[in-house]
């Protein structure tokens, strides 16, 4: 973690305490002095992960900072005593730097997703915004693609990467190429934010985020593919901070 940063400790994690519009100040400071800043974002069903992988853990501590993406993070901090000053979601704060890009000159270059999201993505990001766009590749490749992608990315100039693969494959590449990767200033991990920009799947009206049911309204739209993630990861991550305020008395 960054030494400046105020943190509060979750589940063994350092979350950093910072509002949305502290983050994007760090972040464009970052950029601005070419100091090399890799973020990565948590929800409950990665701190669940993170108890059952040890690769994935590491490479979760190993980022420069890490924000409560899940409003379930923040819920737990007000529990424990610890309380966040609010969730930084990462879909948002992508789209405020993306925003941003312009004016600052930033560059931004994607990965990830299947390769008519990204690059659908590219078009309606350079429609908006102008010239943004870097370079693009999709998420699909062997690991003897990996270095030759890492250096493609390196070269590219880019002063941002968002990358929009699954977890734990998102945090290992970026742990095992950060040496090649450095040259990048900003480096974040967005999940499945492409296909939100894409307009392949729809995110949760505002009243179900602020509710903390953004993990529902997903599962309705994919109940096969999400049923596990949220209904038996939720429960898990509910042990996780009842065995945290047990801890405290």
């Amino acid at each position: 973690m960054i030494p400046s940063v105020p943190v509060i400790e979750l589940f063994g994690i350092p979350v950093a305490n910072l509002s949305m519009d502290e983050t994007v100040d760090l972040i464009h400071d970052r950029i601005a002095r070419r100091e090399p800043l890799h973020q990565v974002v948590i929800n409950a069903g990665k701190v669940v992960a993170m108890q059952d992988d040890e690769l994935l853990r590491q490479s979760v501590l190993d980022a420069d900072l890490i924000n409560a993406d899940g409003i379930s993070i923040v819920w737990a901090s007000r529990l424990l005593g610890r309380p966040l000053k609010e969730r930084v979601a990462g879909i948002d704060l992508m789209q405020r730097l993306v925003e941003s890009a312009p004016a600052k000159g930033h560059r931004i270059f994607l990965f990830g997703a299947r390769e008519e999201v990204v690059s659908r993505v590219k078009q309606i990001w350079q429609a908006q915004y102008g010239p943004v766009i870097a370079g693009y590749r999709n998420g699909y490749f062997t690991p003897e693609e990996e270095e030759a992608i890492a250096r493609q990315i390196a070269a590219s100039g880019a002063d941002m990467l968002f990358v929009a693969i699954s977890s734990p494959k998102k945090e290992i590449f970026l742990k095992k190429y950060k040496h090649i990767l450095r040259n990048i200033p900003y480096v974040m991990g967005v999940g499945g934010s492409f296909d939100v920009v894409a307009g392949k799947t729809k995110r949760a009206p505002r009243w179900m985020q602020q509710a903390g049911l953004e993990w529902l309204y997903r599962f309705v739209q994919e109940p096969r593919r999400m049923w596990r993630r949220y209904l038996i990861g939720n429960a898990r991550f509910m042990a996780l901070v009842l065995r945290e305020m047990f801890k405290k008395h």
